[in-house]
């Protein structure tokens, strides 16, 4: 082999051992963020909400959340990206509501390190980490 030929398959493998790096960075990344739901009552009037959240992996059990309440959690993102905590919720004027509390595809940019939910009387709101607004999400059925 000549010389350049050897500095470029040095070079070659240098950039190969860079991008495997980065690509196992992000990875340990994805799996290590650690982030934060929570789902705020705000109905008012002493409203009690029963909210049930759970992912495939981890059931949160039920809840009883009082108004002006919260029930929050932590979990960690999976290197798949396919996360999702779903919640079944119920009170007087909606018997029964079912929602995606955190779902990668949608929460990743919105939901940095916390996702926050606001339920109130026309529906739920979901905070834009990003803007720093809510977000009116969910409404609840006729």
């Amino acid at each position: 082999m000549s010389k350049s030929s050897d500095i470029v398959d040095t070079w070659a493998k240098s950039i190969r051992n860079a991008i495997i790096f980065l690509l196992l960075f992000n990875r340990c990344d994805l799996v290590v963020s650690k982030l934060h739901v929570s789902i705020m009552n705000r109905l008012g009037d002493g409203e009690n909400v029963t909210l049930h959240c759970q992912s495939k992996d981890n059931d949160l059990g039920q809840q009883n959340v009082a108004d002006g309440s919260e029930f929050g959690w932590d979990f960690s993102v999976n290197t798949a990206g396919t996360t999702l905590f779903y919640c079944d919720m119920a009170w007087q004027n909606v018997p029964q509501y079912h929602f995606d509390a955190y779902d990668f595809g949608r929460d990743f940019v919105r939901c940095e390190t916390q996702c926050l939910w606001l339920i109130s009387t026309e529906g739920m709101y979901g905070l834009n980490g990003r803007t720093g607004f809510w977000e009116y999400i969910y409404h609840w059925p006729n």
